[in-house]
């Protein structure tokens, strides 16, 4: 669903009863829930779920990327993976049992090399293919990220380039070349486990993952939950390629990407940036980066360790600034 629907929907819920050790719901649009064990209370769990249909051809790629996306909603509160569930519907009149095992496998892998424990998961027939992790995470409540944390003058650092919403449709109308194909995967199926390391060291003000809503879309609901505003340098967000700016000329842009930017255009003000940096600024993104706000005298620190920790980019793109209003100023 769309940032605007979603919200529409949840605001006819009524409200949970309040409990003490709920930490972090679905209030501020966060990327998971945190609950501090009653019995434990040095030890919260961080909770999750997340599952899409095909976006690449191999179906052994397919179960990485969706394990990874599902994983980092887990890294981006700072938690470390603990188990996870795997969520599967398939048209098994359609799809061979050779596909299924090949998603499943991707899927595993991933959460092997994350250290977390694969415990089972849950089947259905379904007329198209969709493929997710429910993942239990762990975190101390004193270390926990949110996206509402955020204050003026911190640094905002982007740690994966953007476009992979244009790239894999580009790659369902076979307009992608191979070369961009590799970078997309690699970006996609490239965890964010850094998130982790940042929230335990403290370096961190707030932190998001760039989703389904976009750079734009996350980063709003950043500034809602802090209370703030920011500015984006649009030279500065890295694209995957220059061949994403050739495809976005060419039209091939998801529908999810084009909503993003008309519900973001409620919150952005445009000082500077061409319709194809637009569209990469709201493009719908599959296990994104971490977009993180860091503080001034910290700086060098997380530089230093997204480097460490080899993060495909330690892009600098903005900065959080004072705002009556949740305003996204594009400079």
């Amino acid at each position: 669903m769309s940032q605007k629907a979603l919200a529409q929907v949840l605001r006819r819920l009524p409200r949970a009863p309040r409990d003490p050790n709920l930490l972090v719901g679905s209030l501020t649009a966060d990327d998971a829930g945190v609950y501090r064990l009653p019995f434990a209370p040095a030890t919260a769990l961080v909770q999750t779920v997340d599952f899409f249909t095909p976006i690449v051809d191999d179906p052994f790629a397919y179960g990485r990327i969706a394990a990874t996306n599902a994983l980092s909603d887990v890294y981006a509160m700072g938690g470390r993976p603990l188990t996870a569930l795997a969520l599967l519907g398939v048209p098994v009149e359609v799809v061979p049992n050779d596909v299924i095992v090949k998603i499943l496998r991707g899927g595993a892998a991933v959460a092997r090399s994350a250290g977390c424990a694969l415990l089972g998961g849950h089947t259905i027939r379904n007329a198209e293919p969709i493929y997710g992790l429910s993942v239990t995470g762990v975190i101390n409540p004193k270390q926990v990220m949110t996206n509402a944390g955020a204050q003026p003058g911190d640094f905002l650092v982007l740690t994966k380039p953007l476009g992979t919403g244009i790239a894999t449709t580009a790659l369902k109308r076979n307009l992608c070349s191979p070369a961009l194909e590799k970078k997309a995967v690699g970006a996609m199926t490239r965890l964010n486990a850094v998130g982790a390391d940042l929230a335990e060291g403290g370096l961190v003000r707030a932190a998001t993952d760039v989703t389904g809503y976009g750079l734009l879309g996350h980063l709003g609901s950043m500034c809602r939950a802090s209370g703030v505003g920011a500015e984006i340098e649009a030279g500065a967000v890295p694209a995957l390629s220059p061949e994403i700016f050739d495809l976005i000329d060419q039209g091939c842009v998801p529908g999810g990407s084009r909503q993003n930017l008309e519900t973001a255009n409620e919150w952005t003000e445009w000082q500077a940036a061409d319709p194809g940096r637009q569209t990469l600024l709201a493009d719908a993104q599959t296990s994104g980066g971490l977009l993180l706000c860091v503080p001034p005298n910290r700086r060098d620190a997380v530089i230093a360790l997204l480097k460490r920790a080899r993060t495909i980019c330690a892009a600098e793109v903005g900065r959080i600034v004072n705002s009556a209003k949740p305003r996204i100023l594009v400079k």
